[in-house]
């Protein structure tokens, strides 16, 4: 099933290439978990977490990780991405998206080249069907923040190159897979955590419910709508799904609360009292007063800041993923 989401089939040979200088590295990782050492993502797409296994997830958590390790806490310099560049196409403004992208991709030895809709009019002057045409030949990877999800879909379906999705109105991927490192650093592991969602059906808890039933996460969602696909995917991966419309019912013996726009809630400490005692605080960020008090949100329950700055380390672990054969050489994360 993935074959068809692999991009410049010209470049497949190069697949799992071994790198000698890190041969006995990986050794010692792989003897861990052979499914997540041979799981491959170069040249594949990420426009919803929907198109990925529980194994691939993982495995794009542990490159993060790992990412963060080597060049956050042992100095190194890795220009996996040197000669490299990417199009950063924005018809929505961003500060955490722009920045952790173009400074992580620069970090990486690579060149952002970041175009407003000033710059680029996606579908207005240019057809997006010719635009990733144009694209495809320009650079090697499209990192792109849209209104409509469906404009992803039109650049994937003729570019030749990776297209991650850095926001639409369906999904927003690039900040869950900074929430779940986030969470995996926090408590050592995700498998058996409870999450509950407090605010209204967004883009964020769409990927919420598209992937974390892949990760053994139960899910407590308290908004005005209903979903069938958390539904299924909760009862395939044998976890727990609670709809509700009560704030303090999906707040009941969780271990994160997690909120975006929901105007008529706040979440204060009362919120967290009928919490699991190690209770945690998430927000995607910016944060307005009516979400959540000053007392959540600046205590030492609330991980907003990590979780910050994580975006950057999971989008360089997604465009390393997605653009070279990299293997970890930390030993694999608890999941």
């Amino acid at each position: 099933g993935n074959i068809s989401h692999l991009k410049g089939v010209h470049g497949l040979k190069s697949l799992r290439t071994p790198d000698l200088n890190n041969r006995h590295l990986l050794i010692n990782v792989f003897t861990g978990s052979p499914s997540l050492g041979s799981v491959n993502l170069k040249g594949r797409s990420c426009l919803t977490l929907k198109d990925f296994s529980s194994d691939e997830i993982k495995k794009l958590l542990w490159v993060s990780g790992d990412l963060k390790h080597r060049i956050k806490h042992e100095k190194q310099y890795l220009p996996l991405l040197q000669g490299k560049s990417i199009a950063m196409v924005f018809e929505k403004r961003s500060t955490r998206t722009r920045m952790s992208t173009e400074t992580g991709f620069a970090l990486l030895g690579g060149h952002p080249c970041f175009l407003t809709s000033q710059d680029i009019h996606l579908g207005v002057n240019e057809s997006s069907t010719d635009t990733a045409r144009v694209l495809s030949g320009l650079c090697d990877i499209v990192l792109a923040r849209v209104y409509g999800h469906s404009t992803l879909e039109e650049l994937d379906k003729e570019a030749s190159i990776p297209i991650i999705n850095g926001l639409s109105d369906l999904y927003h991927p690039i900040q869950i897979l900074a929430d779940y490192l986030t969470l995996q650093e926090h408590y050592g592991s995700l498998s058996g955590l409870t999450v509950s969602w407090i605010g209204d059906g967004n883009n964020v808890l769409h990927s919420f419910m598209m992937s974390a039933a892949k990760l053994g996460i139960h899910l407590k969602i308290a908004t005005p709508k209903r979903y069938q696909e958390a539904q299924r995917l909760s009862k395939e991966h044998g976890t727990q799904l609670l709809l509700t419309a009560d704030p303090m019912e999906a707040a009941h013996g969780s271990n994160v609360l997690v909120t975006d726009t929901w105007v008529s809630y706040q979440i204060t400490m009362q919120t967290g009292s009928v919490a699991k005692p190690d209770w945690t605080f998430l927000h995607c960020l910016p944060r307005k007063m009516e979400e959540v008090d000053d007392e959540v949100f600046y205590s030492p329950r609330s991980l907003v800041f990590p979780e910050a700055e994580n975006r950057k380390w999971t989008i360089m672990g997604l465009m390393v993923s997605l653009l070279t054969d990299y293997s970890p050489q930390i030993p694999m994360l608890k999941f």
